[in-house]
């Protein structure tokens, strides 16, 4: 505040804590006097709130994505941070767990630790540390706790075979001032420090350094090298002369304000200050830590280098994180001939050369279900009691975890702990992993999202897949009526009563027209079935005289075909054909029918059913129960069909091999079965690898027919590979029977409205007062029944019976008798009318032979009265 206040200087070097920085930094920015530090490396100071500060070093949290890619690059799945309990400690721990969550890194615990802490305290730290799986640790604090800290862990084991220790550049900048002692205990130890190039300036500074440094303090023994903290010290001065040069200020004043009523408020603003950053962020040089460069008023580093501890004598460069994000061995290509995609050869702590694998744990308790069916995946003949290790432990599940055990690059031991729950549930069984009880479960547990929020699953190591089994339907082509089997009865019947429709209104168009549609009451009713049955073989010979009757025909005609065709097709396949016919064939007949449905004890596919909406559901819990089930059927208290996981089906169908069961409907989703973990577990990834190893080689064609759940001895049938003839349904021909059925009524109605507009004067003659609507309707058919006689096709016809051509059935005597003109006379039908046209079979006729002797129609009449 003294040199604001009373010597207003331009701007400010230093300090050398993150701590003194943040206070002397806000003075700064409302003097607005650049402040440059070569040592606060807290993230908590950023030029982007206090934008006078300018850091002339290395962001603390720089380093943490050079530790997080470090860490993927070797395949670890958790890592523990361990840092100084301050202000300094903190500012890393933000930074580094985003970059470690991003890449899907655990972070199972914080570890801090006071900066007073007794060796008591460290240990207690420490051993707690030993609890967890996680080998891989950060060490994030100033080298004086740092020390202390891996005195301990040497003394407690910790600095042995298969730990990873990661420590940032607080340490590794100054690792050649440790002590011996401490360096030796920090053998294996991989060091993160920003990468200084060597050149002639360093050289020719640390000699002078020395010579300077030895003059100061005489009383100090031992070797004096200066590190990349005096660099940037060093560059960071000259940066300021640089800018404070090129703005040539010739009157560096101060504004000081009049009411201000304490120190801080009569601290003055620099006149020059603004114009003194600028040309400090826009400095750049060749500086002794390498290109001096300020962006977003922070030092751009070019590189990371990650060092080796190797005992106490000295340290190897194992590689480089670049700005491209990438690990190098070398910095420069030139240097050396290693593959520089990669690090060079590192000695791990206990002096190992093996890459250690993250973790060490004690035997794995690995919980499997006692099973009361289906003991072919899971069966435990050892002793089943709880909470204690079992042995003979058997089955595909079983054979599935250990051989895909064998596929790790690394032991896993593991013991199994039997798990007893009457209901069979596998959502218990799971929970125990959750709930720490175990470290794994194995067995047929089915993949579900649900057990996915507590634990994670390898990858599935069976198929997937709810499918439905049925009974085969009995093979009715041993019946004498297999005939009928093509079609059900509603399309027997409807097809019946479209016969009958279809020639009703071939008849009522063709009877007062067409002499071959009249005769006897039975004649004509005869005549109506027989013409539209003949239509089944093309075969009928009745003349159609009315377009109307034609169009009808001809669209019957194609519907019959398409029938046909479809029934030969269906009865021929009956005849030839395997038949392997389900009994049901979907949901949807199970629901309409009310019938029973069967599931395994236990199993989620309950869930399922009742999101089908199926009610009637009974649980199984073996492969002979389901046989029993569908055997008995749903009437004798059994079930109609069961619904269960196709590995399961698999065992099913293989004790119960033959053609009485198959599969039908579709197969619904499921994730198959897998193998839980704890949520984030380094074993799952590895493990799931393994599986796909085992799955894709002939390890899994082994085991699977071992426990005969091969597919190739296995008849396991399905809706897709099953060769049956599907039963013709009357919805496939509705659309035929509408068209038609329409065509039909519509040249009916037709063919009606055009013969009451020409016979309306003769229907409008019966209507009388007096007449009762039943005769006068009579009347009205007795219209209808009669010839027409304006019809061509009618003159024809008895144009040609007079002259010895065919004659009707209206024909009476080989004699021709001219057709009288009747004209005045009641209609034949009429109950007023003295003259009936009746058969020669019923009476013998007298012959009325009109004056004119022409050559008329012959008729029979008969006269009454």
């Amino acid at each position: 505040m003294d040199l604001l206040k009373n010597s207003e200087v331009q701007a400010i070097m230093g300090p050398q804590t993150s701590t003194e920085t943040t206070f002397i930094a806000n003075m700064c920015n409302k003097s607005q006097v650049p402040l440059l530090s070569f040592s606060a490396t807290s993230p908590s100071i950023s030029p982007s709130y206090l934008p006078f500060f300018v850091r002339a070093n290395i962001n603390d949290s720089a380093q943490s994505v050079s530790i997080a890619a470090f860490v993927q690059h070797f395949s670890w799945h958790s890592v523990v941070p361990i840092y100084e309990d301050s202000e300094y400690g903190l500012g890393i721990i933000p930074s580094l767990i985003d970059d470690l969550q991003l890449r899907d890194i655990d972070i199972p615990d914080l570890v801090a630790i006071p900066i007073e802490a007794t060796d008591e305290h460290i240990d207690a730290k420490l051993y707690h540390l030993t609890k967890f799986q996680t080998r891989v640790f950060v060490v994030h604090m100033l080298p004086v706790l740092a020390s202390c800290l891996f005195l301990r862990a040497e003394e407690i084991g910790m600095m042995s075979k298969g730990y990873v220790w990661l420590v940032t550049d607080s340490v590794g900048n100054v690792i050649d001032t440790l002590q011996s002692d401490v360096r030796r205990a920090m053998e294996g130890v991989l060091l993160f420090r920003p990468y200084v190039a060597p050149s002639y300036a360093i050289k020719n500074f640390s000699i002078r350094f020395k010579t300077t440094f030895r003059q100061d303090n005489p009383g100090i023994q031992g070797p004096i090298k200066p590190n990349v903290y005096q660099f940037w010290a060093y560059d960071a001065v000259w940066a300021m002369a640089i800018g404070v040069e090129k703005l040539s200020m010739t009157n560096p004043s101060f504004v000081i304000p009049q009411n201000g009523t304490t120190d801080l408020d009569r601290v003055g603003v620099s006149q020059n200050g603004l114009t003194l950053l600028q040309e400090i962020l826009d400095t750049t040089f060749n500086g002794l830590a390498g290109t001096f460069q300020l962006v977003d008023g922070q030092l751009l580093l070019s590189a990371f280098e990650i060092v080796n501890v190797i005992g106490y004598k000295s340290a190897r460069t194992i590689g480089f994180w670049t700005q491209d994000q990438v690990f190098k061995c070398e910095i420069e290509s030139s240097k050396g001939s290693c593959n520089n995609n990669s690090l060079k050869s590192i000695i791990w702590p206990g002096d190992s050369n093996e890459k250690p694998k993250g973790w060490d744990i004690p035997k794995l308790k690995v919980g499997v279900p006692v099973k009361h069916g289906f003991l072919e995946f899971v069966s435990i003949t050892g002793s089943k009691e709880p909470k204690k290790p079992t042995h003979g432990v058997t089955g595909f599940s079983i054979d599935v975890f250990e051989a895909a055990l064998k596929n790790l690059s690394y032991a896993l031991p593991f013991e199994y702990y039997p798990f007893v729950d009457d209901n069979d549930a596998y959502d218990d069984l799971v929970c125990e992993v959750s709930n720490k009880n175990f470290d794994a479960v194995v067995g047929d547990i089915t993949i579900r999202f649900n057990r996915t929020r507590y634990v994670d699953f390898t990858l599935p190591y069976t198929e997937s897949g709810v499918s439905m089994v049925v009974r085969v339907r009995t093979d009715t082509s041993k019946s004498i009526w297999i005939f009928l089997t093509p079609l059900p009865t509603k399309l027997w019947l409807t097809s019946f009563a479209f016969f009958f429709f279809t020639g009703f209104v071939v008849w009522v168009i063709e009877h007062r027209i067409n002499p071959e549609f009249r005769g006897t009451p039975w004649q004509q009713f005869g005549l109506i079935y027989y013409f539209a049955f003949s239509t089944l073989v093309f075969a009928h010979k009745e003349k159609l005289v009315s377009n109307l009757s034609r169009f009808v025909i001809i669209v019957w005609v194609f519907v019959v075909l398409i029938l046909t065709q479809s029934y030969t097709a269906n009865l021929a396949s009956m005849l030839t054909v395997q038949q392997l016919q389900p009994s049901i064939h979907d949901v949807n007949e199970l629901k309409s029918r009310g019938y029973a449905v069967g599931y395994q004890h236990g199993s989620f596919v309950k869930e399922l059913l009742e999101d089908l909406q199926l009610t009637n559901l009974k649980p199984y819990s073996t492969h002979q129960e389901y046989a029993d089930a569908l055997d008995q059927g749903t009437d004798n208290g059994g079930v109609a069909a069961i619904f269960d996981e196709i590995p399961y089906l698999k065992v099913f169908f293989s004790k119960h091999a033959g053609d009485k069961y198959t599969t039908a409907g579709p197969t619904y989703k499921a994730d198959g079965f897998g193998f839980a973990f704890p949520t984030r577990s380094p074993f799952v990834v590895d493990i799931s690898r393994a599986i796909l190893s085992v799955t894709e080689g002939d390890v899994m064609n082994g085991i699977e027919r071992k426990w005969e759940l091969d597919t190739k001895s296995v008849t396991f049938l399905s809706q897709s590979t099953t060769t049956n003839s599907t039963r013709l349904e009357f919805y496939n021909f509705a659309g035929f029977f509408i068209l038609t059925g329409a065509i039909s009524g519509l040249m009916l109605l037709a063919y009606l409205a055009m013969f009451i507009y020409k016979e309306r004067v003769e229907l409008l003659s019966h209507v009388t007062p007096g007449r009762s609507p039943l005769k006068i309707v009579r009347l009205w058919f007795g219209h209808y029944d009669d010839f027409d006689h304006n019809s061509p096709s009618v003159r024809q016809y008895f144009r040609s019976s007079s002259t010895g051509g065919r004659r009707g059935s209206h024909e009476t005597s080989a004699r021709a008798v001219p057709l009288p003109d009747l004209t005045g006379l009641a209609s034949p039908m009429s109950p007023t009318s003295e003259f009936n046209f009746t058969s020669t079979r019923e009476r013998t006729p007298e012959l009325f032979t009109p004056s004119n002797g022409g050559s008329g129609e012959e008729v029979e009449l008969t006269v009454q009265g």
